[in-house]
């Protein structure tokens, strides 16, 4: 387990250090640079873990220690995940939770959780990564609010390092159980000064606030309806003072709003202002209900959001109104959501999704598939507060998904690729390169052994549902 930030730097470093790598013959190659270029039989060359070149074969150097000729492929910048909760991978469709709305969908999974261990934190934070990658991820974020038998956020930091995903590791908590009027159990909060000090030990620890860095560490309070209003100010004023971002959930569903309104008297919006919850250093995960003066708010701010369109389908939440929180200027990226509400980890679908949810909402012109796939890329670097990922361009880091164009759930589409991968159903990954590392190769993890992480996962999702 790495010990240290010098330690977490040293082992992303390792694999790319001066090598160069060039991808050439693109059928199309999307940038998401400034200027939207998408180039045909585009070229990409990358030095360690830094993009150096982009554009056709006249422009990018054709040689290097290793080139993948990607005839027959798009060349997308890699997906950005915004809100997830990875140990959630060990409960999917848990019989009690399958048809409940959010309140009734956590109370029935809060005693199962309060059994996790660091060991099925650790395999169920690698299987989350692994279905991620496959499907375009290269950073992700995860909002980890659970810490009991010992778990640490370490253990999931140490999952990421192993199998190569850049990570922003979302420090969460619960503090307030239903002893003082919260939604979580009591047996499963922590103590507050317990929260800020361990939150401290780890920004500390391991944030990198780099250029490039593969870790970051984020201050995360779980919810309005599982924190005190103290641990939220507290929160933002320990991660002001350290520079990192702030992320907690907001105006899920109905049920959100009618606890903020009743316990703060204030809505959700109101509510986040007031705790100076705004800015470009925060984004909120959900926001199916913000109103229009929560938009505008946001939008003023620099305030981002997380959009969750499966989860926020599964739980019956309602359609979050992107294309009026685009229009206003708010930062948007996506989220798959945790893996017991989703229950799935497929980024390229969420986008899809993203797409589909805003058409039933508002109309089919709502969103276009490449205002869908900025938002997965472009947005999410926003909301994450980086400017290094995101784009295909000379400086960026090297982070990115190549798809076949000859899957069969692509057969018939090749007029518009990009708006392929949308529309229709692209499969997994071909590449995935991360920080100009091949961790995935020929549509297969290539960093960890996935045949035994699903085995163990497999093994400790029983054990931790059914006690044997």
């Amino acid at each position: 387990m790495a010990t240290s930030l010098a330690e977490v730097k040293a082992h992303a470093a390792l694999p790319t250090v001066g090598q160069t790598l060039l991808l050439k013959n693109a059928d199309l190659l999307v940038t998401m640079d400034k200027d939207r270029r998408e180039i045909k039989k585009g070229c990409l060359f990358i030095k360690g873990n830094t993009i150096v070149a982009v554009g056709t074969e006249n422009e990018v150097p054709q040689t290097a220690d290793r080139v993948i000729d990607l005839k027959g492929h798009i060349v997308i910048p890699g997906l950005i995940n915004t809100h997830h909760h990875m140990y959630q991978s060990l409960t999917r469709v848990i019989p009690d939770a399958q048809n409940g709305e959010l309140f009734k969908w956590l109370t029935a999974l809060y005693p199962i959780w309060e059994k996790l261990t660091p060991e099925m934190m650790k395999i169920a934070t690698k299987t989350a990564m692994a279905e991620l990658m496959l499907s375009g991820c290269t950073t992700s974020s995860d909002h980890q609010y659970v810490y009991p038998n010992g778990i640490k956020l370490d253990d999931s930091i140490e999952a990421a390092q192993e199998i190569g995903m850049r990570f922003h590791a979302c420090r969460g908590s619960m503090s307030v159980g239903r002893k003082q009027g919260g939604l979580p159990p009591d047996s499963i909060v922590e103590n507050e000064n317990a929260i800020l000090k361990d939150t401290q030990r780890v920004i500390e620890q391991f944030h990198d606030a780099s250029r490039g860095a593969m870790i970051r560490i984020v201050v995360a309070p779980c919810s309005p309806f599982s924190v005190s209003e103290q641990l939220m100010r507290d929160s933002a004023k320990l991660a002001r003072t350290y520079g990192v971002s702030l992320h907690t959930h907001l105006a899920e569903n109905v049920s959100d709003i009618e606890y903020s309104q009743k316990t703060f008297n204030k809505t959700p919006a109101q509510y986040v202002e007031d705790l100076e919850w705004v800015g470009h250093d925060v984004w909120h995960a959900h926001c199916v209900k913000l109103d229009d003066y929560g938009i505008k708010l946001f939008a003023r701010t620099g305030t981002g959001v997380a959009h969750c369109p499966c989860s926020n389908m599964r739980l019956g939440s309602g359609i979050a109104p992107i294309r009026q929180m685009l229009d206003a200027g708010m930062h948007v990226g996506l989220g798959v959501d945790g893996s017991a509400s989703n229950d799935s980890a497929d980024m390229i679908a969420e986008v899809r999704q993203a797409l589909l949810l805003q058409r039933v909402g508002f109309g089919p012109e709502a969103l276009t598939a490449r205002e869908a796939l900025e938002i997965a890329t472009l947005g999410g670097a926003k909301n994450l507060n980086r400017d290094d990922i995101g784009s295909l361009a000379p400086d960026m880091m090297a982070d990115i998904a190549v798809f076949n164009l000859n899957n069969i759930g692509l057969a018939g589409a090749q007029h518009d690729p990009l708006a392929a991968l949308v529309f229709c159903n692209p499969g997994k990954v071909a590449y995935n390169i991360i920080n100009g590392r091949i961790v995935v190769e020929n549509g297969k993890v290539v960093t960890v052994d996935m045949p035994l992480v699903i085995e163990q996962h497999n093994r400790l999702a029983q054990q931790l549902v059914t006690g044997s």
